[in-house]
């Protein structure tokens, strides 16, 4: 008798291929010296926060002697945290969005599971762009759904349309998006998304119901050259954005995200009570209190988005020099360049050989590119892994 259930024994056959890799990169760190091993494998901010976290974070310690100074708060969250978040989306997405539209909730992450887990019923089909970020398929599945991945063009990981249309059905009940990427930092242009919303129109009218857009957003700040990130409340009434500080305020670890859904959205208040109840009988209730409270008062800083710009420019760098092909992201701390080798694995096991630490595409819904992030502590640290990838490069060939 298995003590545990066949979905998640499969899961974990399949257990995430990042946290595989940092849990190596320890290792390796402990035998050859941390200075010595190149770690690309894992998205976690090591920017401090800004100064203004700490600050509040001090004004809240000060103000512990006060009763329920830490406890439970309405389930949607802080009323004074919702009304910080719904100014900062407003003027980010150019729609006004009140604060009734906000549900704080424990990360991107959980506004996402929560929202499947109140729209959804078993054998719902969500559709999202390939590559896409690991655990997508998993929160699909923790709530009856099933993920149907789209192939994005080739390289350029621009929409593609037709990959998207063909796997349209009766059962489609989310488009999923991610703008900017993980893995890739493409960010999808206004065109793009014009013509997705008309496609997910055009099907919602077929099938006679409506399909949601969902665009999961925490790497919006992370914008290197300016270009448009299109707002989705603006394009589709049937809109709803996922998004988190774990970045933008490197507060990953507090777990503060929220979902917010369109205003235009027809009957809108049904889907916010759903959501509200989904996010406690899900057992996540709420927000931490201590980053909501600190999220209320700091939601206007941000990290220095330049030093992860600098870093984007070494990373770059590194690979022309190893020549390895790669789409440059405009978004996101992350590169997907292509493998020399078709076996996307075995390049990595290549990469390892040599104390480089990358995720296998093939764990994003891509074969043949791998992932690196370079949210690993310095441009410098970035620059000093470029003699490694060379020797890599120069195994693979001699093996032709």
């Amino acid at each position: 008798m298995s003590l545990i259930s066949n979905e998640i024994s499969g899961y974990m056959s399949k257990a995430s291929f990042i946290r595989k890799m940092f849990e190596r990169g320890i290792e390796l760190k402990k035998q050859f010296g941390a200075e010595n091993v190149y770690d690309f494998s894992l998205g976690n901010p090591d920017l401090p926060p800004p100064r203004e976290v700490a600050a509040e974070l001090r004004n809240i310690a000060d103000g512990l002697d006060q009763a329920f100074a830490l406890g439970y708060m309405p389930n949607p969250g802080y009323p004074e945290a919702r009304e910080a978040v719904a100014g900062a989306v407003s003027k980010d997405q150019g729609v006004a969005v009140p604060a009734s539209n906000v549900i704080l909730t424990c990360g991107a992450a959980g506004a996402i599971n929560a929202f499947f887990r109140a729209v959804l019923e078993p054998g719902d089909e969500i559709v999202c762009p390939a590559p896409y970020f690991v655990e997508y398929g998993f929160y699909a599945g923790n709530n009856g759904g099933i993920l149907k991945p789209a192939m994005s063009k080739d390289f350029t990981f621009e929409l593609n349309l037709n990959t998207i249309a063909a796997q349209l059905s009766d059962k489609t009940r989310v488009m999923f998006i991610n703008s900017p990427n993980n893995p890739t930092g493409v960010i999808y242009s206004r065109e793009e998304l014009e013509a997705l919303v008309s496609l997910v129109r055009e099907h919602s009218k077929k099938i006679g119901r409506e399909i949601y857009l969902l665009s999961d957003e925490p790497y919006r700040f992370l914008n290197y050259d300016g270009s448009e990130i299109p707002s989705v409340l603006e394009l589709y009434e049937y809109s709803v954005i996922a998004t988190s500080w774990s970045k933008s305020l490197s507060m990953a670890g507090e777990r503060v995200g929220c979902l917010v859904v369109n205003p235009a959205m027809p009957e809108g208040e049904k889907l916010l009570g759903a959501v509200t109840l989904t996010n406690r009988i899900l057992g996540f209730v709420n927000a931490p209190a201590i980053g909501q409270k600190i999220l209320g008062k700091v939601i206007d800083s941000q990290v220095d988005v330049n030093i992860y710009h600098e870093r984007r420019d070494a990373m770059a760098a590194v690979l022309d020099e190893a020549g390895i092909e790669y789409s440059l992201p405009r978004g996101a701390f992350y590169f997907f360049p292509k493998s020399p080798l078709a076996d996307d694995f075995k390049f990595c096991d290549i990469l390892m050989s040599e104390n480089i630490l990358a995720v296998p595409g093939s764990g994003f819904g891509c074969p043949g590119y791998v992932r690196l992030t370079f949210s690993v502590g310095s441009a410098e640290a970035i620059r000093r892994s470029g003699p490694a990838f060379k020797r890599a490069m120069n195994k693979i060939n001699d093996m032709e």
